[in-house]
């Protein structure tokens, strides 16, 4: 990867987006935040899936970084409610759980793509960069 990819991949201006984020690690919450704060878009934190489908309902959502194993309801159950609220939100996974077929469980339960912890921060900005930087 040369540094001229990782620095345009960075320099995103996303003011118009909102990103919801459903990550309950502080560990991890702290690498979405350094890594998102640069683009200037406004970041909604939910811990549980239950949050995550409260803060959807009232906020327009752009994009949606999901991770699976999470507490009160997992993230498989929340994209799949998620996505009856508005199937065009694209829904990102995110977890550690790379075994076989998960990509493909991700993909059943309605997310539009999929990331692998630990999350290289230039495969992150490609990604969202996919679905934030489409043509409306």
């Amino acid at each position: 990867m040369l540094d001229s990819d990782l620095s345009k991949a960075l320099n995103q201006n996303w003011g118009d987006k909102v990103i919801l984020v459903v990550e309950d690690v502080d560990t991890n919450k702290i690498f979405f935040d350094a890594a998102l704060r640069r683009t200037n878009a406004k970041i909604l934190w939910a811990k549980d899936g239950q949050q995550a489908i409260d803060l959807f309902k009232n906020n327009a959502v752009d994009l949606v970084l999901m991770d699976l194993q999470l507490p009160i309801m997992d993230g498989y159950t929340a994209t799949r409610e998620i996505k009856k609220i508005n199937p065009n939100v694209p829904v990102v996974a995110q977890t550690a759980h790379v075994m076989s077929g998960e990509r493909e469980k991700c993909m059943e339960a309605g997310c539009d793509d999929y990331l692998a912890k630990p999350i290289r921060l230039q495969v992150l900005m490609d990604t969202l960069s996919k679905f934030l930087n489409k043509p409306q």
